[in-house]
């Protein structure tokens, strides 16, 4: 809910533990009307700190349209192999958009 009306992107981190229950969530970056770069430097970073076994990581669409764009499936591959070298898995992306969302994982656009 605080993600669909704002007016730029935010990219957020949910930090799971073990049993893959909630730990915690951050936002890592907030960018631009459509843009909100993001290195897994950072992603990673707030996951180790708090001890996190897995992230789903969660950002907004403000143009209320949650259809991935490339650079949202470039960075979602990226944090994917970073992940997997840190051993912290990327379990999904979801996009937020208005009232609707997509998850990346549901419609087949993830590659374990």
């Amino acid at each position: 809910m605080r993600l669909r009306d704002l007016k730029q992107e935010q990219f957020i981190a949910v930090l799971l533990d073990n049993k893959r229950r909630y730990l915690d969530d951050r936002v890592i970056t907030q960018g631009l009307l459509d843009t909100s770069p993001v290195h897994p430097r950072e992603l990673f970073n707030a996951a180790i700190r708090e001890s996190a076994a897995a992230v789903v990581v969660v950002h907004n669409h403000p143009t209320g349209d949650p259809t991935p764009s490339r650079e949202d499936l470039a960075i979602t591959r990226s944090l994917i192999q970073a992940g997997e070298l840190i051993g912290i898995p990327v379990l999904d992306h979801l996009i937020i958009a208005d009232d609707r969302y997509i998850s990346l994982l549901e419609e087949g656009l993830l590659k374990f």
